[in-house]
């Protein structure tokens, strides 16, 4: 197949299945691409069939992907290093090679002499004969004899963990096998550490400790989280003294402790769970430090705890009082400097606090030279030391590794990420605001060239859910399109947390409709203000859920929509809790055994919403072995929109990467031909060179 007039849209078969649920009864023709699963040859047949559409429809498109590939090519530094990271007498760091698609992980005295290869990811594929993988976590032992890293070899996100002894350049013992992705933590002695595994629907429920050297069968169950809607993580505190043990859900955690130094310890309960109450907590030497949201703190407050004795966390001393106009997100503790993180007036901010022999000094805020800017907190894994690691960016700037002097707060620039062909001087930002239905003021971050006539096309990008933040930072993705005449929009929609955690709380549960008539509004302003003429929109996993929604509301705004790993099938998903993430989730969606959220999620299920009318483009993409959002979720959508549409919809494509997960591809040069793909299928969406179907 040579073109899109050559080869006609796969058409599914339909096996209706009826759901009763709350009294409505549900028809689902396609849904035997779930039960039958990803291994079953008709789900692969159908499946393939669409990456040939979708190959016949990008076909007469290959040279525009090819010409945009080599343009984000020309933006990438091939042979680069990131700064490196201190932890204990070396700096670990990673590098990158001309040609080779994956990092490799380094690390060289802090005193001087040769660096030492700990792990190359490109030979490891080779040698294993892999399509993708990934390495999560690394972790070297306190000591620095061992490194010890987590990998994935399939996109499923189930893990191995090996350890790497360094003396001899070989692994240490056999690999364990089966664990989560999100845990790593050494004791002080280097001689164990503690990892998490998880249950059949993916959800870590175990922590363990193991020693090294030993039968996997053999670790030592610490912690079992029984309760389905909670998840289990385990961190060393920053003064290496205690290993906390965290379970947590969206609107609760709960916190253990035992000390690092002692091989033999077990955990202690140090903050019970409580429904609504949330905190973030760290290891102060003699007091605990928490930021939580107790006694109506909705933005939370910084507070300091008793390591002993009873603790009253409504009632705890302040250490940096509550505020509506701040919201705290994050901390890290040195022996003399507390670096908190959280936003102000819609952006990022940091602030320092000096720990001081009657415990914390005044918060003085980190200035910077820009209106509009994104800090975060980088790689510190120095206790004693006056200096922090931070990342710097905006939408016109590349990532800044900068060193923050805590006592004067000044910066000093370690490195700027290099973007060879790129000229900050040719592109300019601003923030605009669009109403709301409700009034709510919802604010829009704008990218261009300074020569970009107005208006112009403009992709809308969106995510509004969990309270993740999408921030103004500069991507070079985003440079083929600028530079073709584009806008690049980023909508802050209720859902995310751009505005507070208040920002978080209206677009979520009850209230989850108003992240899609945010980003409609957000599109609606675009046009009206002379900025966009057409607009393509662009949004992955929850994003994919919202662009199914946006969709779905106003079909005729969008001339395109990239609809990533979509979860599009909200209420079969969260109707079945043997799915991955969906019991820890109901804090996010709400319950659908529960008759008025099910009633919310009915009326906005991007499948359960599709009817008859004219669709714009739609390119759907999904990872057979994705483990967050299956596959059958974006098949199924595009299965029954093909029935739907009437003629002179726009086309519909559905991209299956047959070796990955919800991430995509790991190597970076697959990921650069992914997005060439997506934004020549966008041009020729604006263009008018994709067929009506």
């Amino acid at each position: 197949m040579h073109s899109q007039e050559q080869a006609r849209p796969p058409q599914a078969p339909r096996e209706q299945v009826r759901h009763d649920l709350h009294g409505e009864q549900r028809h689902d023709d396609y849904h035997w691409l779930k039960t039958r699963g990803k291994a079953d040859a008709r789900v692969l047949g159908h499946l393939e069939a669409e990456n040939a559409y979708l190959d016949a429809v990008m076909s007469p498109l290959r040279d525009t992907q090819a010409t945009i590939y080599q343009e984000l090519l020309s933006h990438v530094q091939e042979d680069d290093e990131q700064p490196p990271v201190q932890d204990g007498d070396w700096l670990y760091f990673t590098r990158t090679l001309e040609g080779r698609a994956h990092p490799v992980f380094l690390r060289r005295p802090l005193a001087g002499g040769d660096e030492q290869t700990l792990l190359d990811l490109n030979a490891l594929k080779e040698r294993e004969g892999l399509d993708n993988v990934w390495v999560h976590l690394a972790r070297p032992s306190p000591d620095g004899r061992y490194w010890a890293y987590l990998m994935d070899r399939t996109g499923q996100e189930v893990w191995d963990l090996r350890v790497l002894d360094t003396q001899t350049g070989e692994l240490a013992e056999t690999a364990l096998t089966g664990l989560s992705g999100w845990t790593l933590a050494w004791h002080a002695d280097s001689a164990a550490l503690l990892y998490a595994t998880e249950d059949d629907t993916q959800r870590p429920d175990k922590i363990w400790r193991h020693t090294l050297g030993q039968p996997q069968d053999a670790d030592e169950l610490l912690f079992h989280e029984a309760d389905p809607i909670f998840r289990v993580g385990a961190s060393r505190s920053e003064n290496g003294h205690t290993l906390l043990i965290v379970s947590e859900a969206n609107m609760a955690q709960e916190w253990r402790a035992l000390d690092a130094h002692d091989p033999t310890a077990t955990p202690r309960l140090v903050l019970p769970r409580q429904r609504g109450t949330e905190v973030m907590l760290a290891d102060g030497g003699d007091h605990w430090l928490a930021l939580t949201n107790a006694g109506g703190a909705e933005e939370f407050k910084l507070v300091s705890l008793p390591q002993q004795g009873e603790i009253n966390l409504p009632n705890a001393a302040e250490v940096l009082p509550y505020t509506s106009e701040r919201y705290l997100t994050g901390m890290h503790l040195f022996r003399n400097h507390l670096l908190l993180s959280g936003r102000e007036d819609g952006f990022t901010r940091l602030w320092v606090l000096p720990r001081t022999a009657d415990g914390y000094g005044p918060a003085r805020r980190v200035e910077f030279p820009e209106a509009s800017y994104t800090v975060h907190i980088g790689s510190n894994r120095v206790y004693d030391t006056d200096t922090a690691r931070i990342l710097y960016t905006s939408l016109t700037r590349p990532t800044e590794h900068l060193d923050l002097h805590l006592n004067t707060l000044a910066t000093a620039l370690v490195k700027a990420t290099p973007v060879p062909n790129y000229d900050a001087s040719l592109y300019v930002s601003e923030r605009v605001w669009a109403t709301a239905p409700d009034g709510e003021q919802v604010p829009v971050s704008v990218v261009r060239r300074r020569d970009t006539a107005l208006p112009a096309p403009t992709l809308l990008y969106g995510y509004g859910s969990y309270g993740i933040p999408v921030d103004p930072g500069f991507s070079m993705a985003r440079l083929p399109l600028l530079d073709r005449g584009w806008v690049w929009a980023t909508a802050h929609i209720r859902g995310g947390s751009e505005r507070g955690r208040r920002w978080y709380d209206a677009g979520r549960l009850s209230h989850k409709m108003n992240t899609f008539t945010d980003f409609v509004a957000a599109g609606e302003h675009l046009r009206e203000a002379g900025m966009a003429t057409d607009l393509v929109a662009m949004g992955r996993s929850a994003g994919g859920l919202l662009m199914g929604g946006v969709v779905n509301l106003r079909p005729d705004l969008w001339k395109a929509a990239f609809v990533g790993v979509p979860f599009v099938d909200v209420l079969s998903t969260m109707l079945d809790a043997s799915i991955p993430l969906t019991t820890g989730e109901y804090d996010e969606w709400g319950n659908p055994n529960d008759a008025a959220a099910y009633a919310t999620m009915r009326a906005y299920s991007p499948y359960d919403n599709l009817k008859a009318g004219l669709y714009p483009h739609l390119f759907v993409s999904t990872g057979l072995n994705d483990p967050r959002v299956a596959y059958w979720e974006p098949a199924k959508y595009v299965a029954r929109l093909r029935t739907l549409r009437e003629p002179g919809s726009g086309t519909l494509v559905l991209k299956t990467n047959m070796g990955a997960g919800h991430g995509g591809s790991s190597g970076r040069y697959d990921a650069l031909n992914e997005a060439a793909e997506e934004y020549a299928f966008a041009l020729a969406a604006v263009n008018g060179a994709l067929q009506r179907e």
